[in-house]
């Protein structure tokens, strides 16, 4: 729960003489919106390391290297041009093993 603290503070005898309906009426204003999902439900969207996964089936295409992109030579990821760094012997780096 939020607590302002700039706002002055109620004496705890103010507090005991509250009655029944104005703490209802508080705890509801407060409540949010926020609906509850199914832990269940969420917890099928997660994989745990090491499950079984030999029956799955990937469906990504794959495409070739780009004529605007290149290998880099130390992490072996391709990059667009516009992440090369430098050139070393040869070799592009990209700008993430450059620095």
């Amino acid at each position: 729960m939020a607590t302002d603290y700039d706002a002055p503070r109620r004496e705890s005898e103010d507090l005991a003489e509250d009655s029944l309906e104005e703490l209802k009426a508080r705890r509801n204003d407060a409540q949010s919106g926020v609906v509850d999902e199914d832990e269940g439900a969420i917890a099928e969207n997660f994989e745990l390391p090491g499950a079984d996964l030999s029956g799955e089936e990937m469906t990504v295409k794959v495409l070739p290297k780009q004529a605007d992109e290149f290998t880099c030579s130390s992490c072996f990821l391709v990059h667009h041009r516009s992440r090369l760094a430098e050139t070393r012997n040869g070799q592009f780096v990209c700008r993430d093993c450059a620095a």
